[in-house]
């Protein structure tokens, strides 16, 4: 047993140290240094959407204490800074900490241009340290900067049948199947190319290749929008990959969520139609004499039908061999008989700023079934989004069908009944031979894949080998957790794969049958989202996507992009308070996270347009429209609401987003508003007790835990009436013998509310079990990704974000991570870990915008690390004896609280006894 805990307690501090391998590379010569430079919240950005970007660094050092003193940035259009004449920019010292969105204050840049940057930065010890040199592009900013280039297609979608809203009872259907496109341009280029830059837009997603040689390896490029207000084109350098001779630019198109096919047979969640498949390109090309190039897509392209006969995001992807051979993208292929290209109009364009979607992991099978001579099923052992790729050998005429699923029928087939169907991946050979092929332009949620051989002769075919690939955005993951609790560590890992598989360029429901962007989940569960994951771009394209799907009436939908408008019951399933507020309370949160204050600037008007919608809609300051308590444990089948009384979650989100509103308000210096906010709160307040209260009983509504414990979190509640209220919510827990009832509303106001009362033991017996509905029964049930339904329903998805709460408690109570109140960036953290005596060990990390936070519960004592231009309080069981390193308490800053012990730490590593 001994042996054991040793050995616990070694992993423990491995894994915390190598999940972030390469943060710090600060050398111990080296007292200080600047490890990482962000410009616009990226990395060397190819493409920016602004001439006047900002900076921010982290810094690392193996001192104690160090802040930085001051700054200086220098942004040149020379990667030689040492170059004068060719500053743009010399901020000189700037006497400041602050490290995060400096802005850009030099000359004018111009769009469709590389520039260099340095930053320099002095700390309290009298150090000095020098960024190695980074280097931005601009983006194109306006058509004129496209230089000419045009949107092409091989067909036009009649006006009558484009519809960017369709409704969800919409019995329309297209009855013409549009074949998709592609594209090849060949150019020759007779010198050396020293420079080239391409600008691609794709809808709804492209494939780019430069002499059959794809570009880049992510997928599903761009990121889906709302097409009919933007898209996005992506920045590449290809400088690389460019031949002396004769090149070939060559695109492919899917349809992606830009148009969903209606062919009979396949799966189609709803109608949307942009329009068809189109792109547009431009390319620079700089050569060793000093001339320039500027290639643009024009009519003097190449089209042809694609070999992708079928692409869908809700139907799957078929290829026929026969449409064209396999070097039809390459430079000695002859496109004679080709078309040249239709000129279409097209969106306006934005860079991508997100992560591209990506293949993160790949898996193996783990048990291979025949169950007929030509039917096997594929057993991956991990439900994940994504897709799967197949090397097979076959002759002319066969067929290689795949069906994925998340889970399988009694007969032990692939089972879509409810996540969609039928969806499936198609390959047809056109000759005999080898072929290795993964579909494009779509994905699903699966764990198993069932493939069908349909051979066109007496001749087998052979599957030889076959790959689940798992996809999702390239956000890095910056966080982790791991604990002594075996449970628990597996819980994590199951909410950690219904985020990964819901993280696209989207935060979506599922991976299967919706694909949709419900907005619930980004307030709820971006807390847990930001622990581990570097999502700050991706939450800022949320609230795009909510900006550019806001009504004129100010509704913010429940989906965005808004792709469907659910009209089933009325607008329940469009318009829900629950929902649309996370256009104001996700922003409130990512500012507090990433000290990014666009992310409240750029989306003030959408909150303020959505406030005055929602004062529309309240009868006497009161909500009651919406969905609720979404999916709560109660004696019917999950769905709607069964055990809060209408009405509870619309108001306590109402007024948490008045009470919310008057502190952007404050922060935007906008003190009219502020001054409306605070008198429209103090209304709602008023209007919320007197409907719902029940003095005598001292419960809300129906006295279920949502309706105690969102009034409690929201403040809603009198001073005098908080400890009444308390005690009937921890009664109704107890009394339940530790269950909960709360679903996807009021879950995390449930874990929230104990926590501020100091029940962490009750979230722990509520949590700890696998006997009950909850994170350990769907274990138990075999779920290896959240699931949709508390008690893991086959019959609703199994792979599922909205649930995940508890990962948050993980982070902040057993790891203790958080913010000292007003701290923004986690500038001053506070670590306060609770159950020590329960979860004996536990290791959490969390690379914050200044740098690295660790902490550690070891068999002896404690391991903290705190960022460089960080403090932190550290909170610890009442005590006067503990050492840190080698020192007595005494010699840091200390005191006694009614949580603990309260130490003052500076930046550093510290070992605690």
């Amino acid at each position: 047993m001994k042996a054991l805990k040793i050995y616990q307690s070694i992993f423990f501090h491995l894994f915390i140290t190598f999940i972030f391998i390469g943060v710090s590379s600060c050398s111990a010569s080296k007292k200080l240094c600047v490890e990482q430079v962000l410009i616009e919240g990226r990395k060397n950005p190819m493409g920016t959407n602004t001439l006047i970007p900002s900076f921010s660094w982290k810094l690392g050092s193996k001192g104690y204490n160090v802040v930085q003193t001051a700054y200086r940035i220098r942004v040149s259009s020379n990667a030689d800074l040492s170059k004068q004449q060719d500053i743009l920019w010399d901020s000189n010292w700037v006497s400041t900490d602050q490290a995060l969105y400096n802005r850009y204050e030099g000359q004018d840049l111009l769009a469709g241009t590389t520039y260099y940057a340095g930053v320099e930065v002095k700390d309290n010890q009298g150090n000095v340290a020098k960024s190695i040199v980074q280097s931005f592009h601009t983006g194109l900013l306006t058509e004129a900067d496209w230089d000419g280039a045009q949107w092409i297609t091989k067909e036009k979608l009649p006006d009558s049948l484009v519809n960017p809203l369709p409704l969800s009872s919409s019995k329309l259907r297209i009855d013409k199947n549009y074949e998709l496109p592609v594209f090849r341009k060949n150019i020759e280029t007779g010198k050396k190319v020293i420079s080239s830059i391409g600008y691609i837009s794709g809808l709804g997603h492209y494939e780019l290749l430069l002499n059959a040689q794809p570009v880049d390896s992510a997928v599903l490029q761009p990121g889906w929008t709302k097409y009919d207000k933007e898209a996005y084109y992506v920045v590449y350098d290809l400088t690389e990959h460019w031949h002396n001779g004769k090149n070939t630019i060559a695109v492919m198109l899917g349809n992606g969520f830009y148009y969903i096919p209606p062919i009979k047979g396949r799966y189609q969640k709803h109608k949307v139609a942009f329009g068809l498949p189109k792109m547009k390109m431009k390319v620079v090309n700089r050569y060793d004499d000093g001339t320039q190039e500027t290639i643009v897509s024009d009519a003097s392209w190449k089209v042809h039908r694609s070999p992708l006969t079928f692409s869908s995001m809700y139907g799957g992807e078929d290829y026929d061999e026969h449409v064209l051979p396999v070097n039809w993208n390459a430079p000695d292929f002859d496109d004679a008989t080709w078309d040249n290209a239709l000129l279409v109009d097209g969106p306006s364009l934005r860079v991508q700023e997100t992560e591209p979607v990506r293949i993160i992991e790949r898996f193996a099978p783990k048990s291979v079934n025949h169950i007929e001579k030509n039917i096997v099923m594929y057993d991956f052992g991990q439900n994940a989004s994504g897709i799967v790729h197949v090397t097979m050998k076959g002759h002319q005429g066969d067929t290689v069908r795949i069906y994925p699923a998340e889970l399988l029928t009694d007969k032990g087939r692939a089972n879509q009944k409810h996540t969609g169907s039928p969806y499936y991946y198609e390959y047809v050979f056109a000759q005999d031979g080898e072929a290795s092929w993964r579909p494009r332009f779509t994905y699903y949620g699966f764990r198993y894949a069932e493939v069908r051989l349909l051979p066109a002769g007496e001749q087998d075919i052979q599957i030889q080998e076959i790959t689940a690939e798992h996809i999702r955005n390239g956000a890095r993951q910056i966080g982790s957790f791991q604990s002594s609790d075996t449970l628990f560590n597996q819980v994590h890992t199951l909410i950690n794969w219904g985020i990964k598989s819901n993280m696209v360029s989207v935060f979506t429901d599922c991976p299967h049958r919706e694909k949709l962007g419900w907005l619930e989940q980004l307030h709820l569960m971006g807390p847990s989202v930001h622990y581990n994951f570097d999502a700050e771009r991706l939450f800022a394209k949320s609230l795009s996507d909510m900006r550019q799907s806001q009504t004129k009436e100010g509704l913010v939908p429940e989906t965005a992009p808004e792709y469907v408008h659910f009209d089933w019951g009325g607008d329940v399933f469009r318009d829900s308070p629950e929902w649309g507020s996370s256009s104001i309370l996700l922003a409130w949160y990512a500012y507090q996270w990433y000290g990014n204050k666009a992310l409240l600037r750029d989306n003030y008007e959408m909150m303020k347009k959505y406030m005055h919608y929602l004062q529309g809609k309240a009868k006497d300051n009161v909500l009651y429209h919406g969905l609720g308590d979404w999916y709560d444990l109660g004696p019917e089948r999950p769905g709607f609401s069964q055990l809060t009384t209408p009405g509870i979650t619309a108001t306590a989100i109402y007024y948490y987003n008045l009470k919310t509103m008057s502190q952007i308000a404050d922060l935007l210096e906008d003190s009219a508003y502020k001054t409306y906010a605070d008198s429209l709160q103090q209304e709602v307040y008023r209007a919320f007790n007197d409907t719902f209260y029940n003095e005598d009983a001292g419960i809300y509504g129906s006295g279920s835990q949502t309706a105690l414990a969102m009034p409690l979190y929201m403040g809603l509640v009198d001073e005098v009436d908080k400890d009444k209220v308390l005690a009937n919510l921890i009664k109704d827990i107890v009394d339940r013998d530790t269950s909960f009832t709360a679903g996807d509303i009021g879950h995390r106001y449930l874990l929230q509310v104990l926590q501020q009362a100091g029940r962490d033991d009750l979230i722990y017996a509520m949590h700890n079990d696998d006997t009950r509905p909850g994170y350990g029964y769907q274990i138990r049930q075999g779920a290896t990704a959240l699931t949709e339904s508390w008690a893991a329903l086959p019959t609703v998805s199994n792979n599922h974000f909205m649930l995940g709460h508890l990962m948050e408690w993980f982070h902040t109570r057993l790891g203790g991570l958080g913010q000292e109140e007003g701290s923004i960036a986690y500038k001053h953290i506070r670590i306060a870990p609770k159950m020590l005596d329960v979860v004996k060990q536990r290791a959490v990390a969390y690379e914050s915008p200044y740098g690295t936070v660790k902490f550690e519960q070891k068999q002896d004592g404690f391991h903290v690390e705190v960022p460089v231009n960080s403090k932190c309080t550290l909170v610890l069981p009442t005590s006067s004896d503990y050492q840190i390193n080698g020192e007595k308490l005494a010699a840091y800053e200390h005191r006694l609280t009614d949580e603990g012990t309260e130490i003052q730490l500076g930046s550093g590593i510290y070992d605690i006894k």
